[in-house]
């Protein structure tokens, strides 16, 4: 047995938690009914000043399912949700879940060609959509689609406060051809849809990821992996119904789906929205609704931090803060610390690691690496077990750097209709995570780089050649290459730098002002350099390492 095998992190789990746990739930449907049958008139989403009880949840996500149903939706059709942090999310993934299909979770950020990627590569045949998304980009996609029902719904529902810091200049829509969602709930309001029970393996989501090896991919969490790792939620950070979850990561995103809403179904805790994050908005929600628990990229809490009405007893009550998707420089833990008096655990996981797969325990503080200043990711959780290994694939001792490599109840069974991805990055089970770290010798877990070219911008990640294939559409450009270059704020940002073709000319706020028009806005380039000629191999292909070298080194020109 090697040393991974033995868990050498199981002493810096808290005092009384148990290595291993059980899954409780043959389904994540089968975890929300209980919440609902052990109290239905509690709080289940707090969206300003409106509520929705778990009760009505449950009520609104049966019309659904029906409404779904009625319109031939069956067990394993996707249903594709392109929404902001907003109850109808929560309402519509309940219900398709209800009606045996697969939610498809899409970042609303996303312009056409995105969506109509994602759309296409995962064969949604229904879209539940914002009224304004609708209109700006969904409304030019779906004919190009396997689309058949597009669901329109509005910011504005379940609530009457109408903040205008967020909810500002927003109007309802009539949004012609497709069908308003409130009146297909009331449509169906008091019925149930044929009962269904999906299995541990049936999938849940479909979360996609640019990963890192090119255009996206549908990683399926299952509805297992979902149940357990809401479970290691409750357990890891001291969750019950008592809490209050406050929703400041996206609800598409996997860290909010599982840190945010599946969590708040599986423990019957009220789930705190506010349609996007704004964090004067947020600073005055978390008091008003004495939240205490939240997960979020560490940007949320620079934000929170530089708020102008951050009070240092604004977050008194936000006693069990996590942070996770992007790294954590130990100087604004203490920063956050000085100015709240509360502690930013770090936590580490990936889309296909279903949210968590290490985290720090929530009695305990992360160690920082002498070496390199990085903070620590925590420890591996429940049941996991995650290996350091070399290019040979060999696990390598304490201390010494190589891809993790994670196995454990959380890790999907592979990428949609994706055969060869799935072989390559998880084999046997065993994700190759494309993370490079170290483990140290009292179990502490460190990522020190990436393997390969992805660019996490706040916890956004960002596969460079979706960029570049942009840039090149601008008919100046001869040669383009993106890269990750070190931002204050965001961790990490894009620049592009870029060759121009003989006569032509291009400033770079116009390639900028391009890119932004065409893909999302934490995408496109916030820093754009022309280079006569851009550094390639004899063959032609560009080295993005030496611009990054380069970047490091101030030297380019």
């Amino acid at each position: 047995m090697g040393i991974y095998d033995e868990r050498p992190w199981l002493a810096r789990f808290d005092p009384g938690q148990p290595a291993d746990i059980e899954v409780e739930y043959g389904s994540a449907l089968e975890m929300f009914a209980a919440s609902v049958a052990r109290a239905p008139d509690a709080p289940a989403i707090r969206y300003f000043d409106g509520v929705v009880t778990l009760g009505e949840l449950d009520e609104q996500s049966d019309a659904f399912a029906c409404g779904l149903t009625d319109r031939g939706v069956a067990a394993g059709d996707r249903v594709a949700l392109y929404l902001q942090n907003v109850p109808q999310f929560v309402i519509a993934m309940v219900g398709i879940w209800k009606a045996g299909a697969v939610v498809v979770s899409i970042n609303p950020m996303l312009k056409e060609r995105e969506l109509e990627v994602l759309l296409s590569d995962s064969g949604a045949r229904v879209l539940v959509c914002l009224q304004g998304l609708y209109e700006s980009v969904a409304a030019q996609v779906v004919g190009r689609t396997g689309v058949e029902l597009t669901i329109t719904t509005s910011e504005l529902e379940y609530q009457t406060r109408n903040d205008e810091r967020i909810l500002g200049g927003i109007e309802r829509l009539d949004c012609a051809g497709t069908v308003d969602m409130a009146e297909l709930i009331g449509r169906f309001t008091g019925q149930r849809p044929p009962a269904v029970s999906p299995g541990g393996d049936d999938v849940a989501f479909l979360s996609y990821t640019s990963g890192t090896t090119g255009p996206p991919k549908g990683a399926m969490n299952t509805h297992r992996n979902v149940v357990f790792n809401s479970q290691v939620y409750r357990q890891w950070c001291g969750l019950g119904g008592d809490d209050v979850i406050m929703g400041v990561a996206p609800l598409f995103h996997i860290t909010g789906l599982i840190a945010h809403v599946t969590i708040a179904l599986l423990v019957g805790a009220p789930l705190v929205l506010t349609c996007r994050f704004e964090p004067s908005v947020a600073i005055e929600q978390i008091p008003e609704h004495r939240a205490t628990f939240t997960v979020g990229s560490i940007t949320v809490f620079i934000a929170l931090m530089n708020a102008p009405n951050a009070e240092r007893d604004a977050l008194a009550s936000l006693t069990k803060i996590w942070s996770g998707g992007a790294p954590i420089p130990p100087s604004t833990v203490k920063s956050f610390s000085a100015q709240f008096g509360q502690y930013i655990h770090n936590i580490y996981g990936l889309t296909e690691t279903t949210s968590p797969s290490h985290g720090v325990p929530y009695t305990a503080e992360a160690p920082v690496d002498d070496a390199s200043g990085a903070l620590s990711v925590g420890v591996p959780i429940y049941n996991t077990v995650v290996r350091i290994v070399g290019d040979d694939g060999a696990d390598l001792p304490p201390g010494e750097i190589g891809e993790l490599v994670t196995t454990g109840p959380q890790v999907v069974p592979g990428y949609w209709n994706k055969p060869d991805e799935t072989a390559n990055a998880i084999p046997g089970g065993a994700l190759h995570t494309g993370d490079v770290g170290y483990m140290d010798d009292a179990g502490w877990f460190y990522i020190v780089d990436r393997k390969k070219d992805q660019i996490n911008a706040g916890g956004y990640k960002i596969w460079p050649r979706e960029v570049e294939d942009i840039l090149y559409e601008h008919e100046a450009v001869r040669q383009a290459a993106v890269v990750g270059v070190p931002d204050a704020y965001r961790g990490e940002t894009v620049k592009a730098y870029v060759s121009l073709r003989p006569g032509q000319h291009a400033e770079p706020d116009e390639l900028i002002a391009f890119c932004k028009q065409r893909v999302a806005a934490y995408k496109y380039p916030r820093q754009v350099e022309v280079l006569d000629e851009l550094p390639q191999t004899v063959t032609g292909k560009l080295l993005r390492r030496e611009l990054r070298a380069r970047e490091q080194a101030g030297t380019t020109s």
